[in-house]
């Protein structure tokens, strides 16, 4: 009875999850669909390494492209999902996600951060890189 139980909250929290996606985030994230450059030659770039099932990626999904916006022509802000690009989360060591990595201009990976980020801390991160 507690197996039954357990699925069917599972499945309510999955659906809330994904309608929450729809609301806050739009289309799901699907912007480096092929192998992009990581980090984007000669500028800052915070690569963010998910899924689109994973909990606090979705939950980041709408910061991320608010930063995209936010930061255009001085920064890049990419999402890349680790099931479908399996050997760029590997070159770059992916263990756990969401994984966010800062890189300088020089490309450079200057930190990362394992987990969900809120935008005040990518903002802080992104704005030490510009003002390098």
């Amino acid at each position: 009875m507690a197996a039954v139980s357990r699925k069917k909250t599972q499945r309510v929290l999955l659906s809330f999850i994904f309608a929450l996606s729809l609301i806050f985030g739009g289309a799901p994230l699907s912007w480096c669909s092929d192998s992009p450059s990581v980090p984007v030659p000669d500028t800052v770039t915070l690569a963010d390494f998910g899924s689109h099932s994973c909990v606090p990626c979705i939950m980041m999904a709408p910061i991320l492209k608010e930063l995209k916006t936010e930061y255009k022509g001085k920064a890049e802000i990419l999402f890349i999902d680790v099931w479908e690009d399996r050997d760029l989360a590997g070159d770059f060591n992916i263990r756990t996600i969401p994984t966010q990595i800062f890189f300088d201009s020089k490309g450079n990976e200057i930190t990362r951060h394992q987990g969900f980020m809120s935008r005040e801390a990518m903002v802080s991160e992104l704005d030490k890189l510009l003002s390098r």
